[in-house]
């Protein structure tokens, strides 16, 4: 019953924010801690495609909205954001109201399903935080492989002899196994959600599992499906949640 505010609207979700609001806007979420309105990775893949000026991106997994109004900003044309996470979705389009992301269409549903049918070809895919949330990471990177020629990709990934030594993590994997696709050999493993999935909050995949990749066999797959690897960043093995880094590849590359 309180004044009409964009306050008002996080609140909805208040205690299931992972984002926290910009700097100098007035507004603020619970948790709320990471600061994904102005995040590295994406800033550098933007700078290294030149801009986003009249480009069109295919988002996946926007998770609550922040990196969307990113890409708005830099001055994509149009940016399609597919998200699967019911509640995630709900936060998106709060966050398109307040911040007027009139660029940005929020979809609900699975991107892989929407990969695997769709037609239109964009400059740009953005995954931040999604390829160790999948069930068939490989299947994921071929068909973004597809729909785009430039990629900006940030994920975790597995190093056996960090994620052992960590007993809040070691728990969550299987034992390392050794895959073939099409002649592709890569290193693979199940990570369990676990507790985790008994926070309200939770923004993982879909199921209780997930399958997480080797640094190795990321790079070499993308190199497979015809991206050059620009730069690998923000490569760190000691991330609370895992080992982790950034890659910014393109087809576009002389």
């Amino acid at each position: 019953m309180s004044m009409p505010s964009a306050q008002n609207v996080l609140d909805i979700f208040a205690g299931e924010w992972s984002t926290a609001m910009p700097e100098g806007s007035g507004l603020h979420t619970s948790p709320g801690t990471a600061r994904l309105f102005d995040t590295h990775q994406i800033r550098s893949g933007i700078r290294l495609m030149k801009g986003l000026a009249g480009k069109t991106v295919l988002e996946l997994g926007p998770m609550e909205g922040a990196h969307s109004a990113m890409l708005q900003e830099a001055g994509a044309q149009r940016v399609l954001a597919i998200e699967a996470n019911t509640r995630n979705f709900l936060k998106c389009l709060c966050i398109k109201e307040i911040f007027h992301l009139h660029r940005v269409e929020f979809q609900l549903g699975n991107f892989m399903k929407y990969l695997e049918t769709r037609e239109e070809e964009f400059d740009l895919a953005v995954a931040s935080g999604v390829l160790y949330h999948m069930t068939d990471p490989l299947l994921t990177l071929q068909l973004v492989a597809k729909a785009s020629k430039n990629l900006i990709l940030w994920t975790h990934y597995y190093d056996e002899a960090v994620i052992t030594a960590n007993p809040k993590l070691a728990h969550k994997f299987s034992a390392p196994q050794q895959g073939e696709r099409d002649g592709f050999q890569y290193t693979w493993v199940t990570q369990s959600y676990k507790e985790s999935l008994e926070w309200d909050g939770f923004c993982g995949g879909a199921e209780p599992t997930s399958v997480w990749l080797t640094r190795d066999s990321i790079l070499n797959y993308l190199r497979l499906q015809g991206y050059v690897v620009m730069d690998t960043e923000l490569d760190n093995p000691l991330h609370q949640n895992g080992p982790s880094f950034a890659v910014y590849a393109s087809k576009e590359m002389p």
